[in-house]
């Protein structure tokens, strides 16, 4: 028997909100239902707020972007099978959205123009409109009795004529006030509501959009509507972090949090909780408590007017990309009464919404907030034009904050200064500090974000030892899971005994795995669209390494004569004709001697064909083309891009060919390398295409030669490189290109990485604070990547690898640099003197970069078979 429906008068609301990727798996179900079934049991009326499913506003917004080009029914399919698929996981009839899938199909099929804000909203609320149907349906099939609420009856927009039409359909803004009739009259008829969020009406009833993210906000102001005093929102994380956990592991868990500090953090980049739903909570003293949906067990983070203030102390560092930077210049601004106010006018009438501001005699630099502005291409040059009219304007639109967030920033600044060393050599536009003293913000390049991030944690949050009233658990401690399902182990895992038995005698020493190099070369020949592979041989120049590459069947690509004789000397069979030569700003000399060795040769700069060109003459060659942009794990593994300093520019080739010519060169081969550790499919699907373009105007062109670069995953818990989508990509786009153009690729980490670890003894333990460190055998002279590039390799206590960790560590060399860091903050059971380490995923540019740095002579290297 059920209890009776409270009143709005005896008890309070609950308003719990589920986001995209929460409702959008089945085995989160039980999840929902259990937390909405707890809280109506305990006589409270509970609203769900939900968002679309994760990626369905994503492809919406696609079709409006594809504009009239746009397949209503592919959409509709697409839309269609999805949510059908859903409601079968979930033991529900695929019918159930049926009505509201054709509601969509009218709307396209009659009133729905593209080109108009009001019916792209009306668009975009579908999403919304059809996980919330699917969410009514869900909770009734557990005896959940529910009914679904139109949030456009209770949230209403206010707007003021001054912000655009576009910006008043799809950025609009809610001025929630306490409506005790409704709340009373809501509570009457239903204990649980279903409302979709993202959406309101404006005053004349239309529907329009909270903005993305919006959803967050539909939750807040509902509760200030119906005078609830808790908001929970869950989502795939628990809650706020003191960084990035996809980018920093040691992040800490905030346990509690103010109004302004919360405010601050989602507005400087934290992604869990969009900024806009702090103002209404804050307005109206509401608490928000944010939950992981398939981790009831842990306890997330509190944002609470009650929060307790700790003094001065930096709470995260967080991040912001893409940010646009506008840097205004004129020397006669100087002592210019009402210079600012016309260049302010020209925002407020284009509805920019200015973020920070920074000011000189001659000069003001500004950014725009990517989440209060509907900033698109033909916005940003009529902002342009009209600065244009005041002064010089330079607009940059790949930029990045990055802020450390906490209260009184100001007061503690002289413990900051070294932290502040990490921006050394980075290209710094922009310092500002908060008036409010709650972030202190520097806008750099784009590219550089992350590892600036990564670089700041380690040395202003406190290390992830242990918890306080602030930060709890870091993200590997919470979600290192010894019991949970056990992923396919790696070889080293199930050679265990084999590898400490090698070790016997040995302070350090580099393993590769034979078979697993086999099994790579096997998955790069099963790629059907791709002619030929080679091994990029600077990855890992072993002897057995190059051997087995060869006898598996792949070719050679070098980028030195002491590589390409390495390769002739190592592998019997292999004749220079079957390899193929890239140098870099190499001498002269490298070059004859490459052609009087036939060794297939790459050109990448003008200045060889147009000072050696002589040398070349009668040979033929590939060109090396940069496409423009380049990927990577890293800044200094992109290889395109006018930031690196290979490939000739697609606007020189015309050169190139008039010089290839003149020298009676022939191009047999294109070339593009976009970078390294890419795990986009779509890399090599766009190098094609470019260098496919630059072919059909060279009738000589016999091979397209796409790079390497191919991705391995770092963690357990990482997607593998798609390599089938990178194939059927590749196969339709070869189609466009005559028969006899061939494509070949050059892998080199992809290869060998997962066949590779590095073991060390360890040598000492220590304590330092907070802080502990394990000291190994060896360092940055066996394995640099780290010290250099940021990257991340599992490490292993292999002597103890049944235990779980324990304790967070940072694990570290014997060279007298404050850079040999091997790994950050990582969880580790119990380490001893003498004890096994293993540092995976070290098979390319471990050995092949290690050094004699202190005279420490690196790893030797030994192979399984």
């Amino acid at each position: 028997m059920n209890p009776q429906i409270p009143t709005a008068a005896t008890t309070h609301w609950r308003i719990l909100k589920f986001g995209g990727s929460s409702v959008a798996r089945a085995e989160n179900w039980p999840h929902i239902v259990a937390r909405v079934r707890e809280f109506s049991q305990q006589g409270q009326p509970v609203v769900v707020v939900v968002s679309a499913l994760r990626g369905v506003t994503d492809r919406l917004q696609a079709h409006i972007d594809d504009g009239a080009q746009a397949d209503n029914a592919v959409l509709l399919a697409e839309l269609g099978q999805r949510h059908r698929r859903l409601l079968e996981e979930c033991g529900l009839d695929p019918s159930a959205l049926d009505e509201t899938l054709a509601a969509l199909q009218t709307f396209l099929d009659g009133e729905y123009d593209s080109s108009s804000p009001a019916k792209q909203a009306q668009l975009l609320a579908f999403g919304e409109r059809l996980s919330s149907r699917l969410s009514v349906a869900r909770l009734e099939l557990d005896g959940v009795a529910a009914q679904w609420l139109d949030s456009r009856d209770l949230l209403v927009s206010f707007e003021t004529e001054s912000r655009s039409r576009r910006a008043r359909y799809l950025s609009a803004r809610c001025r929630p006030q306490s409506d005790p009739a409704k709340a009373k009259s809501l509570a009457k008829k239903s204990r649980v509501w279903v409302m979709p969020g993202f959406i309101a009406a404006n005053p004349g009833g239309e529907t329009v959009l909270l903005g993305r993210g919006g959803s967050d906000t539909s939750a807040t102001s509902l509760a200030a509507v119906l005078g609830a005093h808790t908001v929970d929102i869950f989502s795939d994380v628990p809650g706020l972090f003191s960084a990035d956990p996809r980018h920093v592991p040691g992040a800490r868990l905030l346990r509690q949090v103010g109004f302004r500090e919360a405010q601050e953090l989602a507005a400087m980049g934290a992604k869990a909780l969009h900024p806009a739903a702090l103002i209404p909570a804050h307005e109206h003293g509401i608490e928000i408590k944010m939950h992981q949906t398939d981790r009831p067990d842990i306890e997330g983070t509190r944002i609470t007017p009650a929060a307790r203030e700790h003094g001065a102390q930096v709470k995260a560092i967080v991040q912001r990309k893409p940010i646009t930077l506008v840097s205004l210049e004129d020397i006669g601004m100087w002592q210019q009464v009402g210079f600012l106010a016309a260049v302010f006018e020209v925002f407020r009438r284009l509805d920019l919404s200015v973020d920070q501001v920074s000011t000189s005699e001659s000069n003001v630099t500004l950014t725009l907030d990517p989440d209060a502005n509907v900033a698109d291409r033909p916005v940003l040059e009529e902002l342009a034009r009209e600065l244009g009219k005041l002064c010089k304007v330079e607009i940059l639109s790949d930029c990045a904050t990055v802020s450390l967030v906490g209260l009184g920033i100001r007061t503690i600044l002289h413990r900051l200064g070294p932290a502040l060393e990490v921006f050394e050599q980075r290209r710094i536009f922009q310092v500002s500090q908060a008036a409010n003293d709650l972030n202190l913000t520097f806008v750099v390049e784009s590219r550089h974000a992350d590892r600036l991030v990564q670089q700041l944690h380690q040395q202003v949050i406190p290390g992830g030892v242990g918890g306080d009233s602030v930060f709890g658990p870091t993200w590997e401690q919470l979600f290192r899971n010894d019991a949970g399902p056990v992923a396919t182990k790696p070889w080293w895992q199930t050679r265990r005994e084999e590898l400490i038995k090698l070790m016997d005698g040995r302070e350090c020493a580099y393993v590769y795995d034979l078979p697993s190099v086999r099994a790579a070369c096997e998955r790069l020949l099963s790629l059907g669209a791709v002619d030929r592979v080679l091994y990029s041989m600077k990855a890992n120049p072993h002897p057995e390494i190059l051997r087995t590459a060869v006898n598996a069947g792949l070719g050679i690509e070098c980028v030195s004569l002491n590589e390409a004789r390495r390769a002739l000397d190592s592998v019997n069979g292999l004749a220079a004709g079957d390899m193929l030569f890239t140098p870099n700003f190499a001498g002269r000399a490298e070059y004859r001697q490459a052609v009087e060795l036939g060794l297939p040769l790459t050109i990448d700069n003008l200045y060889v064909l147009e000072h050696w060109g002589s040398d070349l003459a009668g040979q033929s060659v590939f060109l090396r083309l940069d496409p423009g942009s380049g990927l990577g794990h890293h800044k200094l593994v992109r290889t395109a891009g006018s930031h690196a300093k290979f490939g000739i520019p697609l606007s020189e080739l015309d050169r190139a060919l008039t010089l290839c010519r003149a020298h009676d060169i022939r191009i047999r081969g294109l070339h593009a390398h976009t970078g390294s550790g890419i795990m986009h499919a779509d890399n090599w699907h766009r190098s094609l295409e470019t260098l496919g373009e630059a072919a059909r105007r060279i009738d000589s062109v016999e091979i397209i030669n796409l790079g390497g670069g191919l991705g391995v995953p770092d963690r357990a818990d990482e997607l593998p490189l798609d390599i089938a989508a990178m194939d059927g990509g590749l196969a339709q786009l070869r189609k466009q290109l005559p028969s006899s153009v061939r494509i070949w690729i050059e892998p080199g980490r992809y290869v060998v990485s997962p066949a590779g670890v590095l073991l060390a003894r360890v040598t000492q333990t220590k304590g330092k604070g907070d802080v502990r460190y394990i000291g190994l055998a060896t360092g940055m002279n066996s394995l640099i990547r780290p010290a250099l590039y940021g990257a991340w390799h599992e490490i292993v206590n292999l002597s103890r690898l049944d235990e779980g960790g324990n304790r967070v560590y940072n694990v570290v060399g014997p060279i007298c640099e404050s850079g040999d860091i091997l790994g950050l903050d990582r969880l580790l059971p119990d380490s001893r003197e003498g004890d096994i380490m293993l540092i995976a995923n070290t098979g390319a540019y471990g050995a092949a970069m290690a050094s004699h740095y202190n005279l420490r002579a690196p790893a030797p290297e030994l192979t399984l078979d």
